[in-house]
């Protein structure tokens, strides 16, 4: 690992505590910056001056209820995203790859709103949109595995344009038949992502999936690099092609259903913040995907601190994503195009 990667990997790190740090302080709930301090130095173990502390018992139920689940799991889904596209990019050697290509968001939708329409509680809800994610990255690779003998990246592409589009018509259907009154907009507003329903327990289950696939996919970040040197190359230089392929792509599917099983659909990160990462830092996947997760991490947790600070009504996260997603990619397509 070189000097600049260490650097730009350490800074994101100091960058992404401070950001942590801030987004507890800000909130609806008033708190002082010196409460705030108190709070803080109390809970290390410091002396502080009590008269600080009158709100303490409220405050500590808000840092640990409201806004701790909320910013793991901004923290959990940046990451993931960002991990995600990075993955597919790499493998599929196109930089317009997003984690939605082989049809897990299309299929984490329609699991979500058919567990909506039967009118299944919340817990099951994000169930359904785990267990349909896979289900739709599975029709993917199954359809590239029967007609992908000449061209496995073409029919990957193809068996996710397939899944996606067939669960698509699933979630178009559904909204059809789902009451206008109550169901509809239940939908609707998750297909939009939003942090405010993630809990203290979904939290810490969803930071150990996240973190096993991303154990994983940096353990096979080496076989990433050959593989984005074209799959007769990976093969030349002794990569078990489809193994490694079906092994990466199960962990990043992991990464995206966890990220959708929690929040609903955010888009743009895992396209966006790759090409910032890579741009910044090289192609090389050994300090790309490290320095992805967190560029990623911090990106959703500042529009969400944003979003939480500026607007008295909760703004779904897919919007300002967009909003911000969309001039960082022009940003970076303009200065690839420069670049070359």
């Amino acid at each position: 690992m070189s000097k600049r990667a260490i650097t730009y990997i350490a800074s994101a790190m100091i960058i992404l505590v401070v950001a942590i740090f801030i987004s507890f302080w800000l909130g609806h709930f008033p708190i002082s910056f010196l409460e705030y301090k108190s709070i803080i130095m109390y809970k290390l173990g410091f002396k502080v001056d009590l008269a600080h502390l009158s709100k303490l018992d409220e405050i500590t139920i808000i840092f640990r209820d409201i806004r701790f689940p909320r910013i793991a799991a901004a923290v959990l889904i940046g990451a993931s995203l960002s991990v995600s596209g990075a993955v597919f990019q790499g493998m599929f050697v196109n930089p317009l790859v997003s984690p939605g290509i082989l049809g897990v968001l299309s299929g984490a939708s329609f699991g979500a709103a058919l567990g909506m329409v039967l009118r299944l509680p919340w817990w099951s809800v994000q169930i359904s949109a785990f267990i349909f994610g896979f289900i739709a990255v599975f029709l993917a690779l199954t359809v590239a595995k029967f007609y992908g003998k000449g061209n496995g990246i073409l029919m990957l592409v193809l068996g996710g344009v397939i899944s996606s589009s067939l669960f698509g018509a699933f979630v178009s259907l559904l909204k059809y038949v789902a009451d206008p009154y109550d169901t509809l907009p239940s939908i609707v507003y998750w297909m939009m992502g939003s942090l405010s329903s993630v809990n203290l327990f979904e939290a810490w289950i969803a930071a150990s999936l996240v973190t096993l696939s991303l154990v994983g996919i940096l353990i096979f970040s080496k076989h990433l690099n050959l593989l984005s040197l074209g799959e007769e190359d990976a093969k030349a230089l002794g990569v078990d092609v489809f193994k490694t392929r079906f092994f990466i792509i199960f962990l990043a599917t992991l990464l995206s259903a966890v990220s959708v099983m929690l929040a609903g659909v955010i888009g743009w990160i895992g396209l966006v913040v790759p090409h910032v990462a890579r741009f910044l830092i090289g192609a090389n996947h050994v300090v790309l995907l490290p320095f992805s997760a967190l560029i990623g991490a911090i990106f959703l947790l500042v529009v969400d601190s944003i979003s939480r600070s500026l607007f008295s009504v909760e703004v779904p996260l897919g919007i300002l994503t967009s909003l911000v997603g969309i001039p960082v990619f022009i940003w970076a397509l303009h200065r690839n195009v420069k670049a070359h």
